[in-house]
């Protein structure tokens, strides 16, 4: 597929993949399933992704260094992933899809709604 990306040039690609990580983030907005489940419909409705199926939010971790929630979300362009680690208040999500979006304003937003005093991005054009 052909796209307009964010570095320029048309390239032939598979897809985008963003990952984004938030740190010091709002304890209790991490820890709010049914928030977490709205911020996957309001990053669809962003991004113009089609949800395939319902959101799939499990809490889970014995140990308390990884405990807290993992989602999964299929579009019908690919997959959005995440998990809030409780122990450091942070998020690690994962937006892949072959329809182009804009990997900053998925950042800004993912900052925003979680309250993250910093985000790190990585962005992947898979070829």
């Amino acid at each position: 597929m052909k796209i307009q990306n964010e570095y320029g040039d048309k390239e032939e690609c598979w897809g985008l993949l963003t990952s984004i990580d938030g740190y010091n983030c709002d304890r209790g907005l991490i820890r709010d399933e049914k928030y977490i489940k709205q911020y996957v419909i309001d990053l669809c409705d962003l991004i113009k992704m089609k949800r395939f199926g319902e959101c799939n939010i499990v809490y889970f971790g014995k140990d308390e260094s990884i405990a807290g929630f993992s989602m999964t979300q299929l579009i019908e362009t690919s997959l959005i992933s995440g998990h809030f680690a409780n122990a450091t208040n942070a998020f690690y999500i994962d937006i892949f899809s072959c329809s182009f979006y804009d990997s900053q304003e998925v950042a800004e937003f993912t900052k925003k709604y979680f309250l993250a005093e910093k985000v790190t991005i990585n962005a992947i054009i898979r070829k």
